[in-house]
């Protein structure tokens, strides 16, 4: 079975072509996931781009590299595709099999550093919203369902728009300490407000990257995909 697929991102208003470059590569490892496959990479940045290629790929599915459902996945993602294009699976950030995907890591991690999970105190830096709880929501949800399988000594969430704040979730912690960026990539936030937190907070533990870099991600959606293309009335699961 052939189908067309469109991995949508918000991309860097500032420098469209940094974002549109960072979804082709990873649409491009997606791709090669699934040879059965047509898949193209866009973000909401580039004016006029995600007009023009859902216009060109009629019926193709749709996948929001975002962490959560919100205005930009409900409202201007559906608002800016061509009739026809769909249908859209859920957020990046909200697949079920992701908090398994960050417990193997967490424990490879655990084992690298020589730590015992049960020692092991867990943070996760989110977005959060002045105006929406969806986000911190989301990403709560997601510390959890890891912590379960991860099974830390404490599981914290600290937010760049909302309290708790980085600094604060970081704060008081000792070297045992594993913080996972919930964010699809390394831009904005991660390169700047997530380092300033770790000096405020005097953070000794390990900082990992982003969870949308992780090299199992390609995969993950690619398998979104293919199950959504093959059963088109059962939706993937979402945590």
């Amino acid at each position: 079975m052939t189908f067309d697929a469109l991995i949508v991102s918000h991309g860097q208003p500032s420098d469209p072509d940094v974002g549109e470059a960072e979804i082709a590569s990873l649409a491009a490892a997606v791709a090669a996931h699934l040879p059965e496959a047509r898949i193209e990479g866009v973000t909401l940045a580039a004016e006029g781009r995600i007009e023009a290629l859902s216009t060109e790929r009629p019926g193709a599915l749709v996948y929001p590299m975002f962490m959560a459902d919100g205005w930009f996945t409900q409202v201007q993602l559906p608002k800016r595709l061509a009739v026809g294009v769909g249908p859209q699976l859920v957020s990046f950030g909200l697949d079920c099999t992701l908090p398994m995907l960050a417990a193997n890591w967490l424990r490879q991690v655990c084992t690298d550093q020589g730590f015992e999970p049960s020692d092991t105190d867990f943070v996760v830096a989110g977005h959060g919203s002045g105006k929406s709880r969806r986000v911190s929501e989301a990403t709560r949800a997601f510390a959890n369902r890891v912590a379960e399988d991860f099974a830390p000594r404490s599981v914290r969430c600290g937010f760049v728009e909302e309290d708790p704040s980085l600094a604060d979730a970081l704060s008081g912690l000792g070297g045992n300490a594993i913080c996972l960026p919930f964010f699809a990539a390394k831009r904005g936030h991660v390169l700047d407000d997530l380092p300033e937190a770790v000096v405020a907070s005097g953070f000794q533990g390990v900082v990992l990257e982003p969870i949308g870099l992780h090299s199992d991600v390609p995969k993950l959606i690619a398998d979104a995909l293919r199950w959504r293309a093959t059963t088109p009335d059962v939706s993937k699961c979402v945590f």
